[in-house]
């Protein structure tokens, strides 16, 4: 199988151009590309895992992945999937997201003697002289068709700012000066960034000529990996500060019945051989499934050590309702009333519940334990010495857990 047909009997790929050009390139070790990520946050999370699968997949058969960061552009926002208009970010702000971006994906991606480059896009755009780059780069771009794609289509009724309308042709001056500075002959990107990728592709040809080599391919599920990378609680993200190991792997492990197999085809480096023969697999089977999912994955990022660690764990806590290595909530002495809180006030600081009413409704509905034990009364209280030492193991619904300490 070649690495073409490889990324598309994994689900990777969805709309290209130039698709022979792309096989011989790809296939032959060629392909200079490069994914962009818009550094809003100092964590990359597991909505970014796919493209950094994608990368890590095409290096390993001999390409150069460029990794844009978008200092740059990150100023401005991208309308493509949002009701809204983004948050203004400080340069500060925006320069250390960068550097937190850099040091995570170089865990990732083997960045030695130019096998792969990390780029910011604040190196062209922040100093650019407006009137210069209009004449120069937006002559070649059409309103009207501009405003036919979809990424500003589902913004126009909310309303859409100029500086957001200007995201496309940053985006594809992007792809340019990559392509002038670093020979970069291929980009990749999400199903929701395709208008954005070929405005980049049609302006290097029409700038430079018919036959200047740039193509497009988008990864087939980019955006639901976007949706994939939220849960109740907020995003999960790939630094361990902000979400541990175990939590990373409880996430995997949580996945529907009806994405676990396909995950393991996108995001696992396990061959195709041996992902083809767990089709067939159903019932007890796909929670197997589960667990090579989140270990395989887990072990991507914080190593193998800590991926056994989580995996123990999990199984720990769900054959005797404890782990070592659960997450873990700690309350002060100003939480408690006359030395006990209610089971209600446990489950809000925890942060398994985002308020009291839906806790009750998890207690009235028997979805909360306490080391194991069912709570069936909201009025139920604990004591401060029940919750020294190792603390109380709470549990919410099948797959929310928290070890609650006191301080």
């Amino acid at each position: 199988m070649t690495v073409f047909d490889e990324l598309k009997a994994r689900g990777l790929l969805a709309q290209l151009t130039d698709e022979e050009e792309i096989k011989e390139l790809v296939n032959n070790g060629k392909a200079v590309f490069y994914i962009g990520f818009d550094p809003t946050a100092d964590s990359l999370h597991v909505g970014h895992f796919m493209a950094l699968c994608l990368m890590k997949r095409l290096q390993m058969a001999g390409n150069k992945p460029i990794a844009l960061i978008g200092g740059g552009t990150a100023m401005i926002g991208d309308p493509s999937g949002r009701s809204d208009m983004r948050n203004m970010m400080t340069t500060e702000t925006i320069d250390h997201n960068c550097e937190c971006f850099k040091k995570q994906m170089s865990k990732f991606i083997d960045f030695s003697d130019g096998k792969a480059l990390m780029v910011n896009n604040a190196e062209w755009l922040r100093d650019l002289n407006y009137i210069e780059f209009i004449r120069d780069i937006g002559a070649h771009f059409s309103v009207n068709r501009m405003l036919t794609a979809e990424c500003y289509k589902q913004r126009m009724e909310k309303g859409l700012s100029f500086l957001e309308f200007n995201y496309m042709i940053m985006q594809s001056y992007d792809f340019l000066s990559l392509y002038e500075r670093y020979g970069c002959n291929m980009q990749f990107g999400g199903d929701d960034q395709w208008s954005n990728m070929l405005g980049g592709t049609e302006l290097i040809r029409r700038k430079l000529g018919k036959d200047a080599y740039a193509m497009t391919i988008t990864l087939l599920l980019n955006s639901e990996g976007k949706k994939m990378g939220k849960t109740q609680k907020g995003a999960v993200w790939l630094d361990p500060e902000k979400t541990s190991p175990f939590e990373f792997y409880q996430y995997w492990r949580n996945v529907g019945d009806a994405d676990v197999l396909k995950c393991i085809r996108m995001l696992t480096f396990l061959p195709m051989e041996e992902i083809e023969k767990m089709d067939s697999w159903e019932g007890s089977q796909l929670n197997t499934a589960k667990e090579i999912l989140a270990f395989e994955l887990t072990k991507m990022i914080h190593g193998e050590e800590e991926a056994v660690k989580a995996q123990e764990s999990a199984r720990a806590l769900f054959t005797s309702g404890n782990a070592a290595d659960m997450p873990t909530a700690v309350l002060s002495g100003e939480d408690f009333k006359e030395d006990s809180i209610d089971i209600l006030s446990i489950l809000v600081k925890s942060g398994l519940v985002p308020t009291r009413n839906e806790g009750r409704r998890a207690v009235e509905q028997g979805g909360v334990s306490v080391d194991g034990e069912k709570i069936g009364d909201i009025k139920t209280v604990f004591t401060k010495d029940q919750l020294k030492g190792e603390g109380l193991v709470v549990k919410r619904g099948k797959k929310n857990f928290r070890k609650v300490v006191v301080e």
